[in-house]
């Protein structure tokens, strides 16, 4: 179990449901209604579209003869890897608004969006779009680009005086 939970963690236990039914030579339907399940609920499984519950897990795992909580453990790890999926998300901006070009000095997939906040925000400020900015906005706040406008005001201040 261990080397099938392995090769497929973080797959919609469907998926795995589907080739498990082809190599067996099973028919959703029948399967489904052999084990008193609509078949609608293992064909919006093999699609993706519903998870798996403990109960059709045990089901399955004994008509599939795999070892009992197969199912379970795999629809575990697939909401494991959803919820990563999502925090990863929420690290960065949506990238498919902000252009590479306003970051060509730099290795854009390097950038951490987090820590090097200011040195983003000052560039899209400078030369960004309307779209770039609005974005900035969601994702940061406006509360912390105006901290840094004014910050870099400030600076631009004392570079003036210098001079």
């Amino acid at each position: 179990m261990e080397k099938l939970i392995s090769k497929f963690k973080g797959i919609h236990p469907g998926f795995i449901l589907e080739r498990e039914l082809k190599k067996k030579g099973f028919k959703k339907g029948p399967l489904a209604l052999s084990m008193n399940e609509y078949p609608q609920i293992l064909n919006d499984i093999t699609k993706g579209k519903r998870g798996m519950t403990a109960a059709l897990s045990i089901k399955l795992d004994q008509t599939l003869g795999l070892e009992e909580g197969t199912m379970l453990i795999l629809q575990a790890y697939y909401e494991i890897q959803k919820e990563k999926d999502k925090r990863s998300l929420a690290d960065k901006p949506n990238l498919s608004i902000i252009r590479k070009i306003l970051f060509w000095d730099t290795d854009f997939d390097k950038i951490n969006w987090q820590t090097q906040y200011q040195s983003v925000i000052e560039r899209v400020l400078e030369r960004g779009n309307n779209e770039e900015k609005n974005e900035l906005i969601r994702f940061y706040g406006q509360d912390k680009i105006n901290k840094v406008t004014k910050s870099t005001k400030g600076r631009e201040r004392r570079e003036t005086s210098l001079k």
